[in-house]
């Protein structure tokens, strides 16, 4: 209890109990074997084409947009670069990695495993140093008996410097944690777990693909002798080494001694083969929110479409994973004094960005209705921008809009003045 106790201060007598909620959401206890006889974990998952394709879309995708620190100003918003987190959130989390390659690791384990850890490396004045990931398979969350929570990593190997076959505590602050959906929003449960049986059938189908044309893209069958055999494992056995295997397919077979071939097994498309593995894309899309074309699935994308489907990835799919990252960050690396101060934000304009076309038509109605200036529209365009004694900064709005409750005014205006004139 010695830890414990230097993880809490102690609680007040009257304190209500804290219930031990946390390890009732891991959903560890369910990986295994899938109703499809096929071992599912998150390693086994990866080597389906489409689920590798998935998390690498996600993660890569996450780990590419521009990621900055902002501090709240009087007139709105502006980059916190002299904050010590700015640099590790921007360009590079610690000495061995950049940022790209930290928030695509932490958004691999956040879409297998369900939870992303970093260990917070932090100086004497509490300034964060380094984030460095942790194998979530290898992190317990657990409560100490004043209710506080804490880590315990299971060192099996020298990701930890230093630290082998030991178990590490950690404290609540000294932890990065993103945890994906779960039953009690502390700890986030595996989407390869909940997902075993669909993965499983997907990996049967592959596991008889690869069987099919390993034995001669042939089906299976029963050689017939008229006779008594002396040796039939012999004689199986010489017909696998001379007709088995895709090298060996389409073959002529020589038979003697009245030996007759009968195939018992359906043809791939009998059994619907090929259209099992056209579900299995699909269903792996639905499970992470991928439209199929993006993992090269273009059976329903059309020209007309596709673009729609691309925002719909950026509204429904990336925005959430963004969202999460960002409220994570406020939460385990800003201090409370400067989370009403500080806030970090992904920058997902340029994903957002039509075709040429309709962007033009946007910036040209931005100008004209005055809130987008020359350098505005030069900026999402990636373009230097214009001198101000040259108008680059210049919110321009047509002339000839008036409200409502003046129209009619100028007219009666301009009427009195040509009587007075006339007169």
């Amino acid at each position: 209890m010695g830890f414990l106790k230097w993880l809490g201060l102690g609680r007040p007598r009257d304190a209500p109990p804290v219930q031990d909620n946390v390890r009732d959401s891991s959903g560890t206890f369910l990986f295994g074997t899938a109703n499809s006889g096929e071992r599912v974990d998150e390693k086994s998952a990866l080597q389906i084409s489409t689920v590798y394709a998935c998390v690498r879309l996600l993660a890569e995708t996450i780990a590419s947009l521009p990621l900055h620190l902002y501090c709240y100003i009087d007139d709105g918003k502006e980059k916190a670069t002299d904050h010590p987190l700015y640099k590790l959130l921007y360009r590079q989390s610690n000495p061995e990695m950049t940022s790209f390659v930290f928030r695509e690791t932490m958004m691999t384990h956040l879409l297998l495993w369900g939870n992303a850890y970093a260990q917070i490396i932090r100086d004497g004045r509490n300034n964060i140093l380094g984030l460095y990931p942790l194998l979530p398979e290898n992190v317990e969350v657990d409560r100490n008996e004043n209710g506080e929570l804490y880590y315990i990593y299971h060192a099996y190997t020298d990701d930890v410097p230093g630290e082998r076959d030991k178990d590490i505590y950690f404290r609540r602050d000294e932890i990065f944690h993103i945890p994906g959906l779960g039953f009690n929003g502390l700890v986030g449960f595996s989407p390869i777990a909940m997902m075993k049986n669909s993965l499983g059938t997907t990996l049967a189908v592959e596991k008889y693909g690869a069987s099919f044309f390993k034995n001669g893209a042939q089906p299976s069958g029963v050689l017939e002798h008229p006779g008594v055999l002396k040796d039939p494992a012999k004689i199986r056995e010489n017909w696998s080494a001379v007709y088995g295997g895709a090298n060996n397919a389409h073959r002529v077979a020589v038979l003697e001694e009245g030996l007759q071939y009968k195939p018992i097994s359906l043809p791939p498309e009998d059994s619907q083969f090929l259209s099992t593995r056209e579900f299995g894309v699909e269903e792996i899309c639905r499970m992470f929110r991928v439209p199929p074309h993006l993992v090269q699935s273009l059976k329903h994308a059309t020209f007309s479409n596709i673009e729609h489907q691309a925002i719909d990835f950026v509204q429904h799919s990336i925005t959430p994973w963004a969202v999460r990252f960002e409220q994570a960050i406020i939460k385990d690396l800003l201090l409370e004094t400067e989370q009403d101060s500080y806030f970090p934000k992904f920058n997902l304009d340029g994903l957002l960005r039509g075709d040429y076309q309709s962007r033009m038509n946007g910036y040209a109605t931005g100008f004209s209705n005055g809130f987008l200036s020359p350098n505005d529209i030069r900026r999402l365009e990636n373009m230097d921008p214009i001198p101000d004694e040259m108008g680059g900064n210049f919110y321009m709005v047509n002339g000839s809009y008036v409200q409502l409750k003046d129209a009619g005014i100028y007219a009666k205006n301009g009427q009195s003045n040509t009587e007075e004139r006339n007169s």
